[in-house]
């Protein structure tokens, strides 16, 4: 194991592995590695398990909480390099232990959640021992939390590859033992894998190399220490649909052609006991203002990645006050597709078009709570599915531009 690693009790061998990728979560460790254990000991009462810290080098003392923390079940700390960050790295960590201990089974859960039932281990575990090697939770959360499943990689997973999986980047999945050698030795790693891309990337490949995937209710909702929207994702944005795009590259043969949307195979029933999800703060200040700064700071970058007559369309939004903002789904999904193949031919580096894609991120956000403001979770649902239609209805558009492959600074700005 990697020599980062801390194993008092000298674990060699398991069948089951929890892990908990983090950093600075002195927080809250030290209660999911109890909720873990008690999971472990509930339902899992037979299988040698272990409960594995992947941290990185957090400085606010997780280690030591971790560690700390009496737990029946064995508990190994393992950090990467001082100074190396991200969490792909960590869940990397993980992978490496689960073949190093000869684990048939991987259960990941964030460390920064503030309550999860023991339940969650079993329903996350379960399936890995009946013949799945990937289980991806499915659970509600708010309207306004998830923002990054539910405008980006929901809507692109289902439209490419037919996959129609609730929550690709949930962080509370599980994984086979033969999974984690299937992702050790994947060549598609990028730095973005390496930070928040990682759970997009274990989804999109566990299901594109042809491994048996499934979902499972937890019977609860998730609650952890919500992000806004506004000022606290854009990174993991960034990270996110970036990896995305890179996987469209290699995976072009298959997205191209017109894919058969499927629901995933669901393992067990029922949403069972239900609580209400925690409420995101999100400030509408920042989103407004964000897209507004962004259209002056990246003009020239936006008319060389959006063809008219959309650039214009979204000009015209420019206008519109804040609390009455919103532009049609068809142009929202139209931009982001002109910019898949703007960042696959790196028509202005690549971290620059991130950069400034990140407004529209905002500006998408900002107009969906104007438009979903009052309405209930299943009218949300019901919202989002119609956006998810308009993806796949536009998708021609986007194997068009695809296709076409002309430069975009084509496109002359006006500066």
């Amino acid at each position: 194991m990697d020599a980062t690693a801390l194993n008092p009790q000298h674990v060699r061998d398991v069948e089951l592995i929890v892990g908990f990728p983090s950093f600075n979560e002195a927080g809250t460790i030290s209660n999911v590695a109890a909720a873990a254990d008690r999971g472990l000991q509930e339902h899992f009462p037979h299988k040698k398990a272990v409960i594995i810290n992947a941290d990185n080098d957090s400085p606010d003392g997780t280690r030591e909480a971790f560690l700390n923390t009496e737990t029946r079940t064995p508990k190994i700390y393992i950090s990467t390099p001082k100074g190396e960050k991200g969490k792909g790295r960590n869940v990397r960590n993980v992978f490496q232990a689960a073949v190093e201990l000869g684990a048939k089974a991987v259960v990941i859960l964030d460390a920064d959640l503030t309550s999860f039932t023991p339940q969650w281990i079993q329903r996350l575990g379960e399936p890995l021992f009946n013949g799945f090697d990937y289980v991806s939770p499915v659970y509600e959360r708010h309207k306004y939390d998830a923002s990054i499943t539910n405008h980006f990689a929901r809507p692109l997973l289902q439209t490419l590859y037919g996959l129609r999986i609730s929550q690709p980047i949930g962080g509370d999945f599980g994984f086979s033992g033969k999974a984690a050698m299937a992702y050790l030795s994947e060549g598609l790693w990028t730095e973005r894998v390496a930070h928040f891309g990682i759970d997009v990337w274990m989804t999109t490949l566990t299901y594109l190399r042809g491994l048996n995937g499934c979902e499972t209710f937890l019977g609860s909702c998730k609650s952890h220490r919500v992000k806004d929207p506004a000022r606290e994702l854009s990174t993991m944005f960034q990270d996110v649909i970036a990896t995305m795009f890179d996987l469209m590259v290699p995976f072009e043969y298959l997205w191209k052609q017109d894919v058969e949307t499927r629901p995933s195979r669901v393992f067990g029933y029922g949403l069972g006991v239900q609580d209400k999800p925690p409420v995101p703060s999100v400030d509408v200040d920042h989103l407004y203002r964000t897209f507004l700064e962004g259209s002056r700071a990246f003009r020239e970058t936006w008319n060389r990645v959006i063809p008219e007559p959309d650039r214009g369309e979204v000009e015209k939004r420019m206008a519109e006050p804040k609390d009455r903002f919103y532009y049609p789904s068809e142009l929202w999904v139209r931009i982001l597709y002109d910019y898949a193949v703007a960042y696959r031919d790196e028509v202005v580096p690549r971290q620059t078009l991130m950069d400034s894609l990140v407004p529209f991120y905002y500006s998408r956000m900002l107009s969906y709570i104007n438009k979903t403001r009052e309405m209930g979770t299943r009218e949300c649902e019901e919202y989002l599915d119609a956006i998810y239609r308009i993806y796949e209805k536009e998708k021609p558009y986007l194997v068009r531009r695809w296709d076409e492959g002309r430069p975009l600074h084509l496109y002359e700005t006006n500066d």
